[in-house]
């Protein structure tokens, strides 16, 4: 297998996303490798009780977490030698991650996994799940204590 080109790593500003992004760089060194935060739409059917409506400000406090994420993570990159880019979209994330691996011409996914409620997204997480099942190109889901 060719080493990849251009490695996405999903961030979510967990320690797992932090620990597949390392991974990522050490594993795959020469490649171009994409930080990518997914601002989630906050609607009344998500929030907790249906109570919260959106609106600008938490749209723009969001994505004001979402620069600051994408930021910090390039400069913490900055003691790997590595081409490192940064992204950040808007939607659900699953299907935020595989439109971008079409559209950004990604080789390689790298991204944390959480333990969730059934049996496939216990082991690796909804997002996860759902980007391993439907992707063109592999995916590595890194675990705690994977790398």
């Amino acid at each position: 297998m060719d080493r990849p080109a251009r490695v996405l790593v999903p961030l979510d500003g967990s320690p797992l996303a932090d620990e597949a992004l390392e991974h990522a760089l050490v594993v795959f060194p020469q490649a171009t490798v994409t930080v990518l935060n997914v601002i989630t739409p906050i609607d009344a059917g998500m929030s907790e009780g249906g109570l919260l409506e959106p609106d600008d400000d938490r749209r723009v406090h969001a994505r004001e977490r979402a620069e600051a994420l994408v930021e910090r993570t390039a400069r913490r990159t900055s003691k790997f030698d590595a081409s490192v880019e940064v992204a950040i979209e808007d939607g659900d994330p699953a299907t935020v991650i595989l439109e971008f691996v079409d559209e950004a011409d990604v080789d390689h996914v790298v991204m944390g996994g959480h333990g969730r409620s059934d049996l496939a997204a216990r082991f690796l997480g909804s997002v996860a799940t759902s980007v391993v099942t439907r992707s063109p190109v592999p995916v590595t889901v890194v675990r705690w204590g994977c790398r």
